[in-house]
């Protein structure tokens, strides 16, 4: 009934945004004389507020087109290498010699399916592109996917990362973002119990939850205040008619929204208010900082349900990871079996969705890892970890490091 609720107040709603788009337009006309009036600006402006708050998001584009290596500026092209039912793995490919792109060392970045598109990871991607071979996992749209594609869980999650790790060969370094902290340090594992020559050299865990007992976030406590039926009655829908997902079993996007935006209301409602004055005042530059930003935030997928409820039971109810007893296809997944993984592990001081020291947990589970090191970011919280100035100047120079030298000492 969600999501039927969902598409009906969309469908009631829409005649009220043409209208409104309309009433902009008009007021914007350049031949109106009341477009340069207070009057017409303040009109024009809710307009638009309007406008952009009930409408919904397509999925964005990466836009990355160029970049710049060795103080060159050189292009960009995005390819699909992969295709798999619920994923794509893509590949930025660099204008740069063909010895350089084999030198420079392979990162396979994991994006959260976790409700945002992987291009919330632009700012990631961007960063790391300057000195590696950049593949990212490109997550579907569960609504999309019909049914006939069948089901994906956390063991199905966990057996994509092995197989796009044996695909890009050896040597592949991974960088997990978030919630793929816990598939990826389990593939990694699995891969290393199997004594796999393609398991990866290295693994980068930025705000994962690897143990979500250690300093809990309010996501933590709504997760171990409800059991699973609970989560499973009040979350879970089916997708409708006439999406290609048609009966498909989901979390939607626009519940993980909601729940997203209530945590921060009070923030989200001020952005949008100065939004409006930024519009009356024609302050540009900013209006396009808030658009590029809710163009991002408000752009959601849905999520398969059976992947959601395990992720939900193993990892944040009954901790099967870090007390040892998470199983994949049956198995014990045993991290003490990583011999040849470098493991980094990255926090935000200020993260709010994945609290200090759930990240660092990792460490105490690989104990014969050959290389181990962690760091915390002053002053960022969980999307600074992966995006902003501080990712940027501060821990991507250090992943960069740690990747390079791990790297080197592989290769010589």
């Amino acid at each position: 009934m969600q999501y039927h609720a969902y598409e009906l107040a969309h469908a009631c709603i829409f005649p009220m945004r043409i209208g409104t788009r309309n009433l902009r337009d008009f007021i914007n006309y350049p031949f109106n004389p009341l477009s340069m009036t207070p009057w017409g600006q303040t009109v024009s402006a809710a307009c638009d507020v309007f406008e952009g708050i009930t409408r919904r998001y397509d999925k964005p584009e990466f836009d990355i087109d160029e970049t710049e290596v060795d103080g060159r500026t050189v292009t960009d092209a995005e390819s699909v290498v992969l295709e798999k039912p619920f994923c794509d793995l893509l590949h930025f490919k660099r204008g740069v010699s063909r010895a350089r792109a084999k030198s420079d060392p392979k990162v396979l970045i994991i994006a959260p399916m976790s409700g945002h598109y992987a291009t919330l990871l632009r700012g990631t991607v961007a960063a790391m592109l300057p000195g590696h071979e950049v593949y990212i996992t490109d997550w579907r749209d569960a609504r999309m996917v019909p049914l006939a594609a069948g089901d994906f869980d956390l063991d199905d999650f966990i057996d994509y990362v092995i197989e796009f790790t044996r695909f890009l060969g050896p040597d592949i370094h991974i960088v997990a973002v978030c919630q793929p902290s816990v598939p990826a340090l389990a593939a990694t594992a699995v891969m290393a119990a199997a004594q796999d020559p393609a398991a990866p050299a290295s693994l980068v865990m930025m705000g994962g939850p690897i143990d979500t007992r250690r300093n809990p976030t309010q996501v933590n406590e709504l997760a171990q205040s409800r059991d699973l039926a609970w989560f499973e009655d009040k979350v879970i829908s089916t997708v409708p008619f006439p999406h290609p997902g048609w009966m498909r079993r989901v979390y939607p996007g626009f519940v993980q929204l909601s729940g997203f935006m209530t945590m921060n209301l009070d923030r989200h409602v001020d952005a949008h208010i100065g939004h409006f004055y930024d519009l009356v005042k024609g302050d540009e530059d900013s209006v396009e900082q808030h658009r590029k930003f809710y163009d991002e935030y408000l752009a959601v997928m849905d999520l398969p349900a059976a992947f959601y409820l395990q992720t939900v039971e193993t990892v944040f109810q009954r901790h099967a990871l870090p007390d040892g007893f998470l199983t994949h296809r049956g198995e014990v997944v045993d991290c003490a079996a990583i011999e040849k993984t470098a493991i980094m592990t990255v926090e935000g001081e200020l993260d709010d969705i994945c609290g200090l020291g759930q990240t660092e947990a990792a460490h105490d589970l690989c104990p014969n890892a050959p290389l181990k090191s962690h760091y915390v970011q002053e002053g960022v919280g969980h999307y600074g970890v992966f995006n902003g100035r501080r990712w940027r100047t501060e821990i991507q120079p250090r992943v960069a490091e740690m990747i390079g030298r791990v790297d080197a000492k592989r290769r010589g």
